[in-house]
């Protein structure tokens, strides 16, 4: 009898818990359903992301985390009506190993891509902003400063179609103080809706992006330090815990996860500039970077990554980031540190300009009227992507010396390369439709679909991208079908160059004591 009167007052006493906190959210209703980052609303509704911007960034990051999250809706939109088919379709705009399995899995599920853009961010209840920041080219900090414009037309349009209080995320790299900005931009236009600002930089490396994505170093969110900003970040870590180590979630401020970006780029873009500066030198003395690298990284200190000599580094972050980084110093009277970092530019041009001279001086001072071809024109493998690739520096370099390009990446497209090497610097960073109408078409510049085909009756064959399959080329048949003396200009360290001078080539690798030809006509920078 005790048994039974303890049980029904137990009982009785759940069932008024639960009443009351119904009565509770059906009180406030329209507040929880704003504040959907207590407990149980957590629980009880299916929480709604969307990112603006369907490019390398949005795409890739959206996709892994509807698959890791399978109670989340996540819906990547984009004002492109061509790219966002492309990512309906079997044929995605980017290329990246593993992208493919990933958005198939989780495609009409709970992962969308739209245009529908104002429809799905009044939906969402966290907002990632993954829009085009380029470099300004005209204006106040023209050729260094990044180029809000985007960033600031979607924050005004968040603004306009909210109808209740929002997460608003950072993804792309954005200058440090870009926050605050946007808050205020949200703020002075949110006709009582509350948003929370927080930055979620993105550090993956295409190519691996997946992989990144599934095993990161860490995961920033930087956010106001106040108990909403603070809420904020705990619920966008909630998102991430699915499937990251707690200990690898980093919560900083919100300024320290913008900084933490550039500051990651400007040092990884350095250690590059800092291996080619020595490749130089080891070229001028007779040592080899290769080991001098090795014997560099075997230091725990220092270690062995980003020390790979080559033509120069692309992408489009380490130029970008460091430029902006630039501008930020200058702007903060920090001239000293503004020359410090502009030098990792320069040495990055210089070998770029450096490589092109030795080509033009070893094949006789000129190379006007001669095919050369070109091997690689991504600025990386495991990619299609060719923003600040060294490729199109070269290849400008070698046109203006009236040279014939004979061009094969298994990745880059004709439209692409064309479009790469007839645009003026910083324009590819704007969306594809804002971009002037090129007509592109050049004469000197034919893209082929093999290696053999742009060897064929070459003088020099130019290695610009370290794909797999070049290291494995038939080099007997390709000399056999080059213009004699047959050059090979290594930029990536690919080939075995004892066994392509076996064979006939006279080889220049980067960093690597010269070949007997090479030291007889020096390159002038």
């Amino acid at each position: 009898m005790v048994e039974f009167s303890l049980g029904f007052i137990y009982g009785f006493i759940f069932w008024r818990l639960i009443r009351t906190l119904g009565e509770y959210a059906m009180v406030t209703s329209d507040h929880t359903e704003n504040t959907f980052c207590f407990g149980f609303i957590l629980e009880e509704k299916m929480v709604k992301i969307c990112c603006i911007g369907a490019g390398y960034v949005g795409g890739p990051t959206m996709a892994v985390i509807a698959l890791k999250c399978p109670s989340i809706e996540v819906a990547v939109v984009d004002i492109s009506v061509a790219r966002i088919a492309a990512w309906n379709s079997d044929e995605l705009p980017i290329y990246e190993p593993g992208l493919d399995d990933v958005v198939k899995q989780c495609r009409g599920k709970n992962l969308f891509f739209s245009t529908e853009v104002e429809k799905h961010v009044s939906e969402a209840d966290i907002i990632f902003v993954s829009v085009n920041t380029p470099t300004k080219t005209r204006g106040l900090g023209a050729g260094k400063a990044a180029d809000l414009t985007y960033w600031e037309s979607a924050a005004r349009m968040i603004a306009d179609v909210s109808k209740n209080d929002k997460i608003v995320v950072e993804k792309s790299t954005v200058p440090v103080k870009t926050a605050e900005a946007i808050e205020k931009i949200l703020t002075h236009n949110c006709k009582g809706i509350n948003f929370q600002i927080l930055s979620n930089p993105e550090f993956l490396a295409e190519g691996t992006a997946i992989q990144d994505l599934f095993h990161p170093d860490r995961v920033l969110i930087g956010g106001r330090d106040t108990p909403e900003g603070q809420k904020a970040i705990q619920t966008l870590k909630k998102v991430y815990a699915h499937w990251v180590p707690e200990d690898r979630i980093i919560c900083t401020n919100l300024w320290s996860a913008e900084l933490s970006k550039l500051a990651a780029n400007a040092f990884l873009a350095q250690r590059i500039s800092s291996v080619n500066a020595m490749s130089a030198l080891c070229e001028a003395t007779g040592a080899d970077v290769t080991q001098v690298s090795n014997a560099v990284g075997k230091d725990s200190r220092i270690g062995p990554k980003f020390l790979n000599a080559s033509v120069g580094f692309g992408g489009s972050c380490f130029q970008k980031d460091i430029l902006n980084l630039v501008y930020i110093c200058e702007c903060n009277g920090l001239p000293e540190v503004a020359n410090y970092w502009k030098q990792v530019i320069k040495v990055n041009d210089y070998q770029k300009s450096r490589f092109v001279n030795r080509m033009v001086s070893s094949m006789f001072n000129t190379v006007s009227g001669k095919k050369i071809a070109i091997l690689g024109f991504a600025f990386k493998k495991d990619t299609g992507d060719t923003r600040e690739t060294p490729a199109i520096d070269v290849c400008k370099g070698l046109l203006g010396d009236n040279a014939h390009l004979s061009i094969y990446d298994p990745q880059v497209t004709q439209e692409q390369i064309q479009r790469d090497l007839s645009m003026e610097k910083f324009v590819w960073d704007h969306p594809t439709h804002l971009q002037p109408v090129i007509p592109y078409g050049l004469k000197q510049v034919n893209v082929v679909s093999g290696a053999h085909e742009a060897t064929k009756d070459a003088h020099g064959l130019c290695i610009l991208t370290e794909w797999d399959e070049f290291k494995t080329l038939d080099f007997k048949r390709i000399y056999d079908n080059m213009q004699k003396p047959a050059f090979v200009f290594d930029g990536r360290n690919v080939v075995d160059a004892s066994k392509l001078r076996e064979i006939g080539f006279i080889v220049y690798t980067i960093g690597k004591p010269l070949d007997a030809w090479l030291k007889d006509m020096p390159a002038v920078a």
